[in-house]
């Protein structure tokens, strides 16, 4: 029987097409980003390309991965629209950067949006925002209005999906935005920007049900993790924080209409110099609104401002009617294993609505140290009687908030 001799040429050619019944055997097809044009030298705009793999993967009916090889790949605002015909996954090997200029992303709302795909699986990738000259242009300080900034990362209306081992670095305002999503989980993810950088909030959840955020390190300007009206069924563990200024519930009741938040779960956490640790806060003069069953639980705190704080007069610009009470009823709330030490003498702050106040508070087991030349520690409370039980220091609700 007489030998084949195939060129190199062929056999190569032989090799992809054996690869890709390989692949297509095992249930997914692989497109490669640089077989769809991206470069990934740094100077290119490869958003079109990485769009062009993006539909190309989405439209495959069974399940696709899109792989981004390593490179620096700059890129102006995507948008990776779903529906997708098949669970699909995007592995990022390599750093995305944004433009340095705010006047190419000033229109948008974000600038990579991940939009109506169900069972999506993101894996790795640095997400650089380089958002140091949009800091400076960021005058809510002084205003109380945010520069129409994009956040880094967008999940909107996204389902069954899994975010893991993904970077974002020096977004220009928040660094991801969860929306209108449900059973998603974030997994190691990192997140880093000086703490002077504005209006930065690490990952923010909206309107969502089912998030879970997981074994994860935040550093940034403003709030690690922070949740809005509508989430529920959010479960926060053994993320670090710090610099920020620590995991917020709120602020609610700035608008009409917002959705109950019910059922946030934080354990397992540690806070290393945030500005406060746990919070939960709302507006005064607020329309009706609904906050329960939070479970604060396991915490280390290092050298935090506030430690544990529920606050319904949050009016961080001065611009609110300060007398008129909150009307969000915060009810089913606890407290337990918080250790460590704080930054400032008030170490827990419960300040409640006159309005209504708030209803099954419970404290247990709280040991957090102040040593300041002003004496040790105190704990303020207002218009809440909450339930006490194991060791609690320093000793609960010995002085009212002014």
């Amino acid at each position: 029987m007489e030998m084949i001799t195939l060129k190199p040429v062929q056999a190569f050619l032989c090799f992809l097409i054996w690869m890709s019944i390989i692949t297509k055997s095992q249930g997914q097809s692989v497109v490669d980003a640089k077989q769809s044009g991206a470069k990934g030298d740094g100077v290119t705009d490869d958003s079109k390309a990485l769009t062009s793999a993006w539909q190309k993967a989405c439209s495959s009916p069974t399940p696709s991965k899109l792989v981004v090889p390593p490179g620096q790949y700059a890129s102006g605002p995507m948008t990776f629209l779903g529906p997708c015909k098949a669970p699909i996954t995007v592995e990022f090997q390599g750093n995305l950067k944004a433009p340095t200029d705010i006047n190419q992303l000033k229109s948008q709302d974000g600038w990579i949006v991940f939009q109506q795909i169900d069972a999506l699986t993101l894996n790795g990738g640095v997400f650089d925002g380089r958002g140091q000259v949009a800091w400076s242009e960021n005058n809510c300080a002084q205003t109380g209005k945010c520069s129409n900034l994009p956040i880094n990362i967008r999940f909107n209306k996204v389902t069954n999906s899994l975010v893991q081992g993904i970077t974002s670095v020096d977004s220009k305002l928040f660094h991801m935005n969860i929306l209108q999503c449900q059973n998603l989980t974030l997994s190691h993810i990192t997140i880093n920007a000086p703490a002077e950088s504005l209006n930065t909030d690490g990952i923010h959840i909206g309107r969502s049900t089912g998030i879970k955020i997981t074994d994860s390190d935040i550093k940034t300007g403003d709030d690690c993790i922070s949740m809005g009206d509508g989430s529920q069924q959010v479960t926060i563990e053994k993320v670090r924080c710090g610099p920020g200024h620590g995991i917020s519930v709120g602020s609610l009741g700035k608008y009409h209409d917002e959705q109950p938040v019910m059922g946030v779960f934080v354990r397992d956490c540690t806070f290393t110099n945030t500005m406060n640790g746990v919070r939960v806060k709302t507006w005064p003069a607020s329309p009706n609104g609904i906050c329960q069953d939070l479970h604060f639980e396991n915490l280390q705190m290092n050298n935090v401002g506030t430690p544990i704080l529920i606050d319904q007069q949050y009016c961080p610009y001065g611009q609110c009617q300060a007398q008129a009470p909150s009307k969000v009823k915060i009810s089913q709330v606890s407290f337990k294993g918080i250790h460590g030490t704080s930054s400032t003498k008030v170490v827990t702050k419960i300040a409640c609505s006159k309005g209504i106040p708030c209803q099954n508070v419970e404290l247990s087991d709280i040991n957090l140290q102040y040593q300041g030349k002003d004496g040790g520690g105190v704990s303020q409370c207002a218009n809440v009687l909450p339930k006490m039980t194991g060791q609690i220091f320093p000793p609960p609700c010995t002085t009212t908030p002014s």
